[in-house]
């Protein structure tokens, strides 16, 4: 299953054109897509397998579920760094940032680096590509050590002022996921979200009090033995 043509016919296949709506509903570019669930793009990728150079040739073709299922396939120890600036750039779509940082980038030796570089981007998804690589390894990374999360906290203090929808999102998530971590973590999220709120501006106030909100809520708190 290595030709392109068949796997766009595959997709094709397995569409559902009344499922573009609901992705619509939920932000997603569907400019160029078939309208597939996750999980069927998922099943095509498992019979498929990893192969990174299929993986790039289907990101060519544009298409929105065919770049999902190249972040599915894609070998992420080939992975590059030039190929990581490419495809960022090439984002239009949440689900697109967020199922390749998920799926390859934040596998790869690059993660770090690029959640500081993209930190200053001006484009909207490649901004968030940034904190969602940092909620990604919060999640993931079970190794990572505490000193990479610490990092990453002043760039979500720095940054919480940006009020884009998917930028604003992702600031969030990476702070809820830093602070759900640990308790050392819990801790100096806490204090990020605080310093925040000091900071008296409107737009980053969001961000400060919805991770606040689920960071001292009993489940998280339970969770982290506090």
């Amino acid at each position: 299953m290595n030709d392109i043509d068949f796997i766009l016919s595959e997709l094709q296949s397995i569409s559902e054109p009344d499922y573009l709506k609901k992705m619509a509903r939920y932000g997603i570019d569907i400019s160029k897509a078939f309208g597939i669930r996750v999980p069927n793009i998922r099943k095509l990728g498992k019979q498929i397998g990893k192969n990174q150079e299929l993986s790039l040739l289907l990101w060519e073709t544009g298409f929105h579920e065919a770049r999902l299922l190249a972040t599915i396939i894609g070998d992420d120890k080939q992975v590059t760094e030039m190929q990581i600036n490419a495809w960022t750039k090439d984002f239009s779509s949440w689900d697109v940032c967020d199922q390749a940082c998920g799926n390859l980038f934040v596998k790869t030796p690059y993660f770090k680096s690029k959640a500081f570089e993209f930190a200053s981007a001006e484009a909207e998804f490649v901004k968030r590509t940034d904190f969602v690589l940092m909620a990604e390894a919060a999640v993931h990374l079970k190794k990572e050590s505490n000193d990479t999360f610490l990092a990453f906290l002043p760039v979500i203090e720095s940054e919480a002022y940006d009020n884009r929808n998917f930028v604003k999102k992702a600031i969030n998530w990476a702070l809820r996921q830093i602070g759900k971590r640990n308790a050392f973590l819990h801790t100096h999220a806490i204090q990020t979200a605080n310093n925040i709120l000091v900071q008296n501006n409107k737009k980053a106030n969001w961000v400060a009090l919805d991770a606040l909100r689920e960071l001292n809520s009993d489940i998280v708190l339970a969770k982290i033995k506090f």
